[in-house]
């Protein structure tokens, strides 16, 4: 079996979370590093802003590069599950012809080659950045200059360790493969049902675009949580990156609000484009029926938007918690940092943004429903 170009490009959004986990980590790592090498400079006054720099730093790397790779590790693992179920007949035939699973999963580690992409692609754009990311730290004086050097350790340490993650792909996908033969060659995968034992009454039967919609999200949890990262990385991201203007610079502030937009798009149209081509027979057979495109959208995409709305509010109550962290803790000893305060405004409009860009989105795909075909799906089946 070969996993063609096509199904590895759909790696694309694990490629573009690692590049900016990278990013972030390199340019703070390698400035520590640089940071440490004037500590014999500095003097009494200073040295309170040393300590609140290097901080800063370590917040940073821990907080956004800690969550951009479990993000990344969550994505690899969840596209690895989605081609092995979209794939089951073919799997089956191949262990049926006796190969083994780790036979199979041994081709898998084409998925895990998308994160290596992305970590030298995030350090590549790092050594770009690190000029201006140094000058910008270094403008307002309150250090000696800092002087910007090429540390190769970084390398081994944020670059090299990615080749791991093909060796991850192929034990998660082996693990994955261990189930009958019989299985992989139905089609529709067994799944176990906890059953109630003590069931007082039977719940009420619901309506079928209310059940199909509680359904849909109960089927892909996985999806719920990429809906809520890519809310929260929106939220937290524009928000933090205006005040930004005050609390470091204008740079710093365009740097943020770029990360954030690239995550919360990459990972809710990965969602989305996900839950559609999950259920597009079932979309199909809707329209079929004379559903509406309003009303396949609200079944199978409605679920999600209170989704948005929650991680909407996470990330607003993160970057509110964390900046003033930041400035509370961190800064508290150095002159000249300005009071933070919760921005009301700031956040309405980050509301009103995401709110447009969210249905947007919603809209687009909506119309991609239309072109669903009946006939599309019989000759896919056939």
């Amino acid at each position: 079996m070969v996993i063609g170009i096509k199904s590895a490009a759909k790696l694309i959004g694990v490629s573009i979370i690692s590049c900016c986990m990278i990013l972030v980590c390199a340019l703070f790592l390698n400035y520590n590093l640089d940071l440490a090498g004037i500590v014999g400079e500095i003097t009494l006054e200073q040295t309170a802003v040393y300590d609140a720099m290097v901080s800063n730093s370590w917040v940073v790397i821990l907080v956004s590069g800690g969550c951009m790779l479990a993000t990344s590790v969550v994505m690899l693992l969840f596209y690895i599950k989605h081609y092995i179920d979209s794939h089951k007949k073919e799997l089956g035939i191949l262990k049926a012809m006796g190969y083994s699973n780790l036979k199979i999963a041994s081709k898998f580690w084409v998925f895990g080659v998308s994160v290596l992409i992305g970590t030298s692609a995030g350090f590549g754009g790092a050594a770009a950045l690190m000029p201006a990311f140094y000058r910008m730290q270094n403008q307002d004086h309150l250090l000696p200059e800092v002087l910007l050097h090429f540390h190769p350790s970084l390398i081994l340490l944020l670059v090299v360790p990615a080749g791991l993650f093909a060796l991850l792909s192929i034990l998660y996908a082996c693990f994955r493969l261990k189930m009958p033969v019989l299985w992989l060659l139905k089609d529709s995968w067994q799944s176990k049902v906890k059953i109630r034992k003590h069931k007082d009454k039977e719940e009420p039967e619901q309506p079928f675009l209310k059940g199909l919609k509680k359904q849909t999200l109960a089927s892909r949890k996985i999806l719920v949580f990429f809906i809520l990262f890519a809310s929260f990385c929106f939220s937290a991201m524009t928000q933090m990156s205006w005040s930004m203007n005050d609390l470091a610079s204008p740079m710093m502030g365009v740097m943020i609000a770029l990360i954030g937009l690239t995550l919360a798009f990459t990972t809710l149209f990965m969602a989305i484009t996900t839950a559609v081509r999950g259920n597009t027979k079932t979309i199909a057979l809707m329209q079929a029926f004379g559903y509406s495109k309003k009303e396949c959208c609200k079944a199978i995409l409605g679920g999600y938007r209170p989704l948005g709305y929650i991680g909407f509010a996470v990330g607003t109550a993160y970057q509110y918690g964390l900046l003033k962290l930041m400035v509370s803790v961190v800064f508290k000893d150095v002159e000249g940092v300005p009071e933070y305060g919760f921005d009301l405004p700031v956040m309405l409009v980050s509301l009103g943004c995401f709110i447009v860009a969210y249905e947007l989105v919603i809209r687009c795909y909506s119309e991609r429903m239309k072109r669903i075909s009946i006939k599309e799906i019989m000759l896919e089946d056939s």
